[in-house]
């Protein structure tokens, strides 16, 4: 099946970020004879319009960058590229996309054009920002963008979505608490910077916890460093984790929230704290008009809770209506594995699900 090679071609030239020649030439090859335009509106990318004629555009898009990882699979069409990986179904996406693109270009009506959109850097600086800066969506009428991801645990070939809350907005949080060292016997001469810490971290987990357990956030620290020896007090530590939230009031509650902990650490222990948040990615919402309207076209599974992984397609919803699904690998290896893989059958039912909505949506 062409779909199958088409999978395994991609996933042989693994590239990172923004770097893709292989990868886009390898899109441009597969797409230069349907009936469409090509575009490239920003480094990596590749973009494919079909003209219907309509007023109006409904997109696709897929990602198309890889991961720095040494592949482990064993499979007999593992990565050519040392150190790099299609580790996160990309080369899926890219293979459900592109046989999507032939079965278009062979329809002579559709109720929208639409255009296709395979995007670099998901994976690390957010290329769907740059995409939409472009304009491009404007430039075409774009009433409503779709993407899908591979999902691993969802039953094998069942698309899967829920309205709302659907991907986290994710922001990486680094704490460094200063304090002034002195031997633990001459502790009242120093300001201990563990001590502080603790401090902190036992009130932000509390300021966590009282939300409401309905409300869909993560507040969680993996690392914390401190100290140089055992009888002397600390006078830095280090902590890094992660706040998730799905609403923009959840979040800024939790962001202001950690800050005052923060400035009252501060105070009460002579320390002095630095708090610093990434940027992340804004929360994948479905829109509840969008979700209805998908939902009464083409059939999917209702999840019953969002993710808390993040994902770049956020920023496609800044500018136009958009709706992202699951799409089930069964019990294959976790996403960004080495040994990452799955049943190449289930990519059939990913464009099948796409054929339906550009065939269907109104």
């Amino acid at each position: 099946m062409q779909i199958v090679e088409d999978r395994r071609a991609l996933h042989r030239i693994p590239e990172l970020h923004r770097e893709l020649p292989k990868t886009t030439a390898y899109l441009k090859n597969s797409l230069k004879d349907l009936n469409c335009t090509l575009s490239f509106p920003i480094q990596g990318s590749v973009c494919a319009y079909f003209d219907f004629g309509k007023e109006s555009t409904i997109a696709f898009r897929s990602d198309a960058d890889a991961l720095p990882i040494q592949e482990q699979s064993g499979c007999t069409f593992a990565s050519e590229h040392p150190g790099k990986m299609h580790a996160c179904g990309h080369d899926g996406h890219m293979a459900i996309l592109l046989e999507l693109a032939r079965r278009i270009s062979g329809k002579k009506e559709l109720p929208h054009n639409v255009l296709l959109i395979f995007q670099p850097a998901e994976e690390t600086t957010g290329g769907a920002r740059d995409i939409c800066e472009t304009g491009i969506l404007e430039a075409h009428h774009t009433v409503a963008i779709f993407a899908l991801h591979l999902w691993p645990g969802g039953s094998a070939g069942t698309m899967m979505s829920r309205e709302n809350e659907m991907m986290s907005h994710s922001s990486e949080l680094t704490v460094d608490i200063y304090g002034k060292s002195a031997h633990v016997a001459k502790a009242w001469e120093g300001h201990d910077a563990l001590a502080a810490a603790v401090l902190f971290y036992s009130r932000v987990m509390a300021l966590e916890q009282e939300l409401p357990p309905e409300v869909f956030r993560l507040l969680k620290f993996g690392k914390m460093q401190s100290g140089t020896v055992r009888n002397a007090l600390s006078a830095h530590t280090h902590m890094e984790g992660g706040l998730r939230a799905f609403q923009d009031s959840v979040f800024d509650h939790l962001h202001d929230g950690i800050l005052a902990v923060a400035r009252g650490v501060e105070q009460e222990t002579g320390c002095t704290a630095q708090v610093h948040f990434s940027e992340g990615y804004p929360a994948v919402m479905n829109p509840k008009e969008l979700y209805q309207k998908v939902r009464s076209v083409v059939t999917f599974e209702e999840l019953e809770k969002p993710s808390m992984i993040c994902e770049d397609f956020s920023w496609y919803q800044k500018y136009v209506p958009g709706m992202f699904f699951f799409l089930g690998t069964g019990d294959s290896p976790t996403l960004h594995a080495d040994t990452f893989d799955f049943d190449e059958t289930i990519l059939t039912k990913g464009a099948d699900f796409f054929e339906e909505l550009a065939e269907k949506f109104l």
